[in-house]
């Protein structure tokens, strides 16, 4: 099986991303040894190393890198021009990370409807709260909660999210109700950590035009959204969360919501995609749906972006 040269640089910049031909074959549906012997012509045509291959993982080169911004930029080129006069449906394997609890309440549900609507994609779905290194780990695109601060990323807002704070009514017995920030000395938090810091992040209450910032004492802190909620159901401390993560709680009186007079800033939900990857049909389509499914869950503190 040979590759045309198109498809053999869109195979080595996939290797440089992944850092491996079994994973960058896997990626494009390709045999390894199919992988292995279209590097070695396309080396031996261009008369140089372009990767260096050790027992651990392979890396370009210094040509290899000079050759791998080239093949960006010509593939980004290619994929745009054909866009423009193509209305080819998408295909192919959509990966996207993205917290459980999001995908679960507005993801999920509607899957089936985009799946229909592109029957050609196939979707492989991560779960997680940390930050994704989308190039090394193969994937197009993370769906995050929060504000942006890795410059390497393209980020595309879908949403605002109302967020709340609350906590257990046996907390709200032993503590006390605030009435204002003031009251809460005395009082703990459960300690949410930065997934980029490693801080735990402070309480925000919004007093007319200002943020005020609070630190509590925590005698538990976490990095995971959904071990928060359930340690506040437990009764362990104030949390912080989207209000869309504890309506139900609050609905039940498993949770009670506190100083709705002071909330905290609204989270925006973005798409997040690397600058060097060309915006694919895949995550074009994907972000328009999404876009779709957030505008139509305001009951849940949903705002449009």
């Amino acid at each position: 099986m040979n590759l045309d040269r198109f498809e053999t640089m869109r195979l080595f910049v996939r290797i440089v991303e992944r850092r491996s031909f079994t994973q960058a074959a896997s990626d494009l549906g390709l045999p390894r040894s199919t992988a292995t012997q279209a590097i070695k012509r396309l080396e031996a045509r261009l008369g140089v190393r372009l990767l260096q291959r050790t027992t651990r993982q392979v890396s370009p080169t210094l040509d290899g890198e000079a050759y791998h911004r080239r093949c960006v930029a010509i593939l980004a080129e290619v994929e745009d021009a054909e866009g423009a006069f193509t209305d080819a449906r998408p295909s192919g394997l959509l990966r996207v990370d993205m917290q459980g609890t999001l995908a679960r309440t507005f993801v999920l549900p509607g899957l089936p409807d985009f799946l229909a609507l592109y029957p050609d994609l196939r979707v492989h779905i991560g779960e997680g709260d940390r930050w994704v290194d989308l190039v090394r780990e193969g994937v197009d695109c993370v769906l995050r909660v929060g504000e942006l601060s890795d410059s390497t990323m393209v980020g595309r807002r879908i949403a605002m999210l109302d967020e709340v704070t609350c906590a257990s009514p046996a907390y709200v017995a032993r503590h006390g109700m605030p009435v204002s920030p003031d009251d809460l000395d005395g009082h703990i938090a459960i300690g949410f950590l930065s997934s980029a810091t490693g801080a735990t992040i402070p309480l925000e209450f919004m007093e007319g035009d200002e943020v005020r910032y609070v630190t509590l004492p925590s005698t538990v802190t976490v990095t995971g959204a959904e071990t928060n909620t359930d340690l506040a159901l437990l009764g362990l401390g104030i949390v912080q969360v989207p209000l869309y993560h504890v309506a139900k709680y609050i609905e039940e009186g498993r949770l009670v919501r506190l100083l709705p007079g002071y909330p905290p800033t609204p989270s925006p939900v973005s798409l997040l995609y690397p600058h060097s990857r060309q915006l694919s049909p895949r995550v074009r389509v994907f972000i328009d749906w999404l876009s779709t499914v957030f505008a139509t869950r305001d009951a849940l503190g949903v705002r449009a972006s």
